[in-house]
């Protein structure tokens, strides 16, 4: 815990939200314990109580809570229940390591620049862009000391795996439930807003492992309507840049297409193609809606 005396102490929580990976949950929660600053609390919120299991054993403390299903309304859930009880959160997905320096550097950073809104980290390795990373691995790698190579530099938005949000500079901002189950490009979005209020961070301090588990994701069909469906829906609203969201919409297409005939054993490339498609078709009726992945 942070001391109540330090005038310049930080109340930092972490939220967690999860559905289907109780087990590499319960891992990741345990490892909050070595964190050289530990969190004045957790909350981790689930879609069921099964999402939930071990969690307490896992991290003794942890707020436990459940809510609908879907990543927006989960964040939201732990927004809600943090109001006027943290001045930071950070905002971890279920299969994210951290360095045990993550949150002490945190606070540094954040009580050191007062404008500063957001922050999130410079990753030593990313298994959603490289393919899945076990856990014992990640801990090794982070054990060794491995750091990135980067430099901290101005973002116009945070990575969903390590958000870190300094609640006083929007108190009243949510994440947005249009963008429901996986809700694909939610922090864009959220970031975006939040940009509004102050200017954000990728910090080279702040590093960690995000092992890209695949188990507990949307199905290839959902996933590849919200590939498009979503990235039309943040166009309109603005929160999100054309060269961003088009160029990143017409590289996953490319992908599913050219990558459906030999499909990677773990990604459902012919669903996310088959739902490209219903997207770009219930585009040219015009009557895309980013909700309708609930109903496929």
């Amino acid at each position: 815990m942070n001391s109540q005396a330090d005038p310049r102490s930080l109340r930092i929580y972490v939220a967690v939200a999860t559905v289907g990976r109780a087990a590499i949950l319960g891992r990741t929660l345990g490892r909050l314990s070595l964190q050289t600053r530990r969190p004045d609390g957790i909350v981790v919120v689930g879609a069921a109580p099964a999402d939930i299991a071990g969690a307490a054993r896992a991290y003794p403390g942890a707020q436990l809570i459940l809510c609908e299903k879907g990543s927006c309304r989960q964040r939201n859930a732990a927004l809600d229940l943090l109001v006027g009880r943290a001045d930071v959160v950070i905002f971890f997905d279920d299969d994210f390591v951290p360095a045990p320096d993550f949150i002490e550097q945190v606070e540094t950073a954040m009580n050191a620049d007062s404008a500063l809104v957001g922050l999130t980290g410079q990753l030593i390795a990313d298994g959603a862009h490289t393919g899945e990373i076990s856990f014992d691995a990640a801990v090794e790698e982070i054990a060794a000391g491995r750091r990135p190579d980067g430099r901290s530099h101005e973002c116009s938005w945070l990575y969903g795996c390590n958000m870190v949000v300094r609640l006083s500079a929007a108190p009243d901002l949510r994440f947005d439930e249009m963008l429901p189950l996986y809700g694909w490009q939610e922090d864009v979005d959220y970031s975006c807003q939040l940009a509004r209020h102050g200017h954000m961070v990728c910090s080279s301090a702040l590093t960690g492992i995000h092992l890209g588990t695949r188990a507990g994701r949307t199905s290839g069909l959902r996933f590849g309507y919200s590939q498009v469906a979503n990235i039309l829906y943040l166009r309109r609203k603005q929160t999100i840049s054309w060269r961003h969201g088009f160029g990143l919409m017409a590289r996953n297409i490319v992908a599913n297409l050219t990558r459906s005939i030999w499909p990677e054993p773990e990604i459902d490339r012919r669903g996310r193609l088959v739902g490209n498609a219903l997207a770009i078709a219930d585009r040219l009726r015009g009557r895309i809606d980013p909700t309708r992945v609930e109903s496929l």
